[in-house]
């Protein structure tokens, strides 16, 4: 039988703040408190998830969950984000209704931890194959690149999201994921050039200077140390818990996982190491002849390196660092910057560069997760987004202006439809409706986006707008438009009312926002709205010769010139917010709340002001109040009726009719005033907890009273069964006891017969035997007596004999007795079985000196045979290529004493497993029995060229070492001979037959660490080939070597200590090439 749990069972506090009594600001923080202290980290307010951030593991995402909280009611269990992912997963799939999850807080709250637990569990629970896990991978994994671009370690998070991320999750008809869109909102890309003290750039950053080989940094013209970028903050460079070594690895591995290629991975990287260069360049005044201050690059290195990075001219950037051109119809006019001004354009440049490539980062992943078939998709939005932000001493600027807006918008989305969905429900329940009293902040989001008279749009106005633009004009155009908003508060709107603040400065205002008043600093709000980077250096970003850099700054095109202004960051926002306004019109919306309980990122901390202040500008108290206007809590029939049906008799142990029916009989029955509740079509609607928790009441008491009954039932059975277990066991004891005692006394008189019996049969047996024994003495007396006489006549007869034989047989006795202690003496001084051992046993007597050497030489034979029946095939095949080595070299040539104790390994490259030379194995059709790395002599200087060198069973191949090109392919028919010195170099000469096909270009004299490996390898493969003749091996110290039609003559000589201990190989004229080769030690 299936056992039907509830939220309401076995709960700590109050799961669901609907039902929280009385409702306050201090009962529902304590509420939160207590659930905190006892690991419930999740709470509900209706179907809205509230989430504490424990700043720990704790056992509640394992596979086991998963399941438990699969195909689950809502409300059927603990409240938990997988039961706000399943709801929403079976919505999409069942119902066939869009979903969107929408996740704020503020920084540190778990906001990207939320959108993991919950796309985790989306593809956990939904279909299984190859296409489909795939796509899961792919979606998972884009997290990785976006969190290591786009977070950075801030004073609250050590992974905060600096930027704003909706993704759109495509299913198909059965519910399994087909792909994914990205949308991704304001990054923070201030930070690229400065940081707060105690705070970091972005993750990607400290990860390539920290995870990338020291190849990689080469070519990106990098060094690890922090200390040698400007734009990198050092206070906070290494964080404890992350390791940005590892991943960088795991970027590199989710990129490639997605669908990035090599390349545009490397010129992602690029580009990154462009920007830290670029944060290098300083620049130093310079005064020109009219009086005018110009800048100047100090030092060009950095610059110049950049400039390799991006493929762009050196001289174009500088200059474009250095003047601004601006243009107005037909007119073009060149000014120089100054030092700030060139300051202020390098991170201009810094900042859209990371920006821009941030966004192409997006746009890429969405070309690969993006769904391939065109029929229509159910679609399941994720909105990780920052939440209201409040900076202490006034320090809110343009960002946190926009940020506030934006959450501004997304409570009143939220109002809207969580009213839309509670008078949906009344409607579809045939409950009367009626108007909830809420406040609406429609006003304030009219405030800011306004298009006449709203802030942004002043905002755009003050910086389109001719002549001197300055933040403090921006905010007297806000005192003189919106001084008499109700939300709107600046000084001078305060003093016009006579009012005197002091705590409102004269260069900021305030906004009365839905969570509370925020102070607004207005310093910086012109620049970060225009947000323009000069058309000199789109123009010079656009010449460069990168690959993806031209992506990236398509209006530097001169062709394509636009002098109508670009928009502005707040127009840009403000058109993405109402794109994501009307995107979550149409879904169902499904809410988390995140909320961290203490700044420490400690554990088992509950800090309440800093909660209390989330609770506040969340919404959540007004949220809660809207959930409890209408009914406070509403139930099935069917689980209301299974749960409280022990509290009427009537209903009580089983129901036969509706369920319906039955929840009227027991409301009744209870006594509970009409006016407390309704019966929908499918539900009771509960308007106050106070009857829920009667219930609960009733229904807990009622269950004490059923468990003192049952414990009473089964205490009686209990001790009725142990009675009569008693009395059954008293029987049995009393049978067995009795033939117990029966068996006792039967042994008793048994034992005293066979005792009388015994004495009896001894008795007779001991006369039996005296007997026998007079018998024998008599018979043993006659047989000594017989054997004494017959012994005496013998000894008479043979005495004569035994003296002429005793020498002899003494003698060979005393042979005997020797050979057998030689043998054993021998057996256990043997040597050991390594057949290279020269001991043996010295020899005990001169006359065992044929046997000791004929012996020593057997045990010898045996013992090689013995070691090599312990080889296998391919060892027996180096043994033999080592001894053919030293039957060609040994005595001959100075070089191969050094390499007898190197073994003969073949393929050096390991050609078949290396990628780069994947194409040239391909080529090679047959089995590889040697590659390795080669230097071909140049006849014109005696200078050495790389090669690959392959040897197989027809043909020697030459290959270029960097690309793997096929150089020269020679059939091993054609080679007439090899040559080499006597000395310790590695030259060797490839003498080609004449008028064979391969000798057109001449000979190949090559220099190689494994000659002695190689020509024996020739020689070998040509002995055991019965189609061609056996290969010469001429070691000599000066041979003729055939260069197209010229043979030049390479003569070996002792090179003198000057030149030290390496060979070399100099052309003296056009007929001799001489080879030094250091004296052997």
């Amino acid at each position: 039988m299936e056992v039907k749990t509830s939220l309401l069972d076995n709960m700590i506090g109050v799961g669901d703040m609907v039902l929280l009594e009385p409702l306050t600001e201090d009962s529902f923080l304590e509420n939160l408190k207590k659930r905190f202290d006892h690991n419930e980290i999740y709470t509900y307010i209706g179907s809205v998830v509230i989430s504490l951030n424990p700043y720990r593991s704790l056992p509640i995402y394992t596979p086991d969950k998963v399941e438990e909280y699969r195909n689950r009611n809502f409300y059927e269990l603990s409240p938990h984000i997988y039961a706000l992912a399943d709801e929403a997963y079976r919505s999409l799939r069942d119902q066939d209704k869009d979903q969107c999850i929408l996740i704020t807080g503020e920084s540190g709250a778990g906001k990207t931890e939320a959108s993991k637990l919950v796309m985790s569990y989306v593809a956990a629970v939904c279909g299984k194959g190859q296409e489909v896990n795939k796509v899961k991978e792919q979606l998972l994994q884009s997290n990785p690149v976006l969190e290591a671009f786009g977070n950075a370690k801030t004073v609250r998070n050590d992974n905060s999201s600096r930027f704003g991320k909706y993704m759109d999750i495509e299913f198909d008809f059965k519910g399994d994921p087909l792909g994914g869109v990205i949308s991704n909102y304001l990054l923070e890309k201030s930070r690229v050039v400065k940081q707060p003290r105690g705070e970091r750039n972005f993750h990607i950053f400290y990860q390539l200077l920290s995870g990338a080989s020291d190849d990689t940094l080469k070519k990106l013209k990098l060094e690890r140390d922090f200390s040698k970028y400007n734009y990198l903050s050092l206070d906070s460079a290494t964080v404890s818990g992350l390791d940005d070594a590892a991943n960088f690895r795991t970027v590199r591995n989710a990129m490639q996982i997605v669908g990035f290629m090599e390349d545009e991975m490397q010129s992602v990287l690029e580009l990154v190491a462009a920007v830290l260069k670029l944060g290098n360049i300083e620049f130093k005044p310079e005064s020109r002849c009219n009086g005018m201050d110009e800048s100047r690059i100090k030092d060009k290195n950095d610059l110049k390196e950049m400039c390799e990075l991006l493929g762009t001219e050196q001289s174009v950037l500088e200059r474009a660092f250095s003047y601004r051109t601006v243009e107005a119809k037909m007119e073009k006019v060149s000014t120089t910057l100054n030092v700030a001004q060139a300051y202020y354009a390098r991170d201009a440049l810094a900042k859209n560069l990371y920006s821009r490539l941030f966004s192409w980062l997006v746009t890429r992943i969405n070309g690969s997760i993006k769904a391939q078939a065109k029929t229509r998709h159910k679609v399941m939005g994720v909105l990780d987004i920052y939440g209201f932000e409040i900076f202490e001493e006034g320090d809110n600027s343009f960002e946190q202006f926009i940020i506030n807006y934006c959450n501004e918008k997304l409570q009143q989305i939220f109002i809207e439809l969580t009213l839309r969905e509670e008078q949906e429900e009344y409607i579809r329940e045939g409950i009367e409706w009626t108007n909830i009293e809420y406040f609406n902040n429609a006003v304030i989001c009219d405030l800011i986006e306004n298009n006449q008279n709203g802030i942004l749009a002043m905002l755009d106005e003050e910086c389109l707008r001719p002549g001197t633009v300055t933040d403090e004009t921006f905010l007297d155009k806000l005192n003189t438009i919106c001084a008499d908003h109700q939300h709107f508060e600046s000084r001078l709107s305060k003093n016009s009312k006579f009012l005197n603040d002091h705590s409102l400065p004269h260069n900021c205002f305030r906004i009365q926002h839905y969570a509370g008043k925020v102070l607004y600093r207005v310093e910086g709000f012109v620049d970060k709205n225009n947000d323009l980077l000069y058309r000199d250096l789109s123009q010079a970003m656009y010449k460069a010769n990168h690959s993806l850099i031209k992506q990236l700054f398509p209006e530097g095109n001169p062709v394509k010139v636009n002098l109508k202004r670009p928009p502005t960051a707040g127009f840009q926002f403000k058109a993405s917010v109402g794109t994501l306004m009307s995107n979550l019109q149409t879904k169902n919306p499904n809410y988390i709340r995140c909320i961290k309980p203490n700044d420490k990122k400690a554990s088992h901390i509950f800090n309440e002001s800093l909660v209390c202040h989330q609770a506040r500008y969340l919404g959540l108290m007004e949220n809660v109040r809207v959930r409890r206007a209408g009914y406070a809590f509403r139930q099935a029939y069917e689980p209301c009726l299974e749960r409280y049906k022990m509290l009427c008799k009537n209903t009580w142990p089983h129901w036969k009719g509706p369920a319906r029916q039955g929840v009227e009989v027991l409301m009744t029955n209870l006594q509970v005033p009409a006016e407390e509740y309704s019966y929908g079509r499918s539900k009771i609607f509960i308007r106050n907890p106070r009857t829920l928790f009667f219930l609960e009441e009733k229904r807990k008491q009622c269950l004490e009273d059923l468990a003192t009954l049952i414990q009473k039932i089964y205490r009686g059975w209990k001790c009725r069964s142990h009675f009569l277990l008693l009395k059954k066991s008293q029987i049995v004891v009393a049978s067995w006891y009795r033939r117990y005692a029966q068996q006792k006394k039967y042994q008793k008189i048994k034992h005293s017969t066979t005792v009388v019996q015994s004495y009896t049969r001894g008795w007779q047996a001991r006369k039996l035997l005296r007997e026998l024994k007079y018998q024998k003495k008599c018979e043993e007396a006659v047989t000594t007596i017989a054997a004494f006489w017959h012994g005496t006549q013998v000894r008479r007869e043979y005495r004569k004999f035994f003296r002429a034989n005793a020498g002899k047989k003494i003698y060979n006795f005393t042979i005997q007795r020797i050979m057998q202690k030689y043998f054993l003496g021998l057996k256990s001084k043997l040597p050991s079985m390594s057949p290279i051992d020269k001991t043996w046993p010295a020899r005990p007597y001169s006359f065992l000196d044929g046997v000791h050497a004929e012996l020593r030489r057997i045990f010898h034979l045996w013992r090689c045979k013995k070691y090599r029946s312990q080889f296998t095939e391919e060892k027996k095949a180096v043994y033999e290529e080592k001894l053919e080595a030293s039957e060609l070299f040994k005595d001959k040539k100075a070089l191969y004493p050094s390499s007898v104790r190197q073994p003969f390994k073949g393929d050096y490259l390991e050609i078949s497993k290396n990628p780069k030379y994947q194409k040239l194995s391909s080529a090679v059709d047959e089995k590889i029995l040697l590659a390795d790395v080669v230097n071909k002599i140049n006849r014109a200087n005696g200078k050495g060229s790389p090669r690959l060198f392959l040897l197989t069973k027809k043909n020697v191949v030459l290959a270029d070492q960097k690309t793997g090109q096929l150089k020269a392919n020679v059939p091993l028919t054609d080679l007439a001979s090899v040559s080499t010195s006597t000395q310790t170099d590695g030259f060797f000469a490839l003498k080609l037959k004449e008028g064979s096909a391969s000798a057109i270009k001449g000979d190949f004299l090559l220099s190689s660490d494994h000659l002695i490996e190689m020509i024996t390898k020739l020689h070998r493969i040509s002995s055991m080939a019965a189609d061609r003749e056996k290969l010469n091996i001429d070691i000599l110290d000066e041979f003729l070597v055939q260069f197209k039609q010229d043979k030049v003559c390479v003569k070996f000589i002792q090179g003198s200590p000057k030149n030290g201990n390496s060979v070399s190989c100099k052309r003296k004229n056009n007929r001799l090439l001489e080879v030094s080769v250091p004296a052997s030690s």
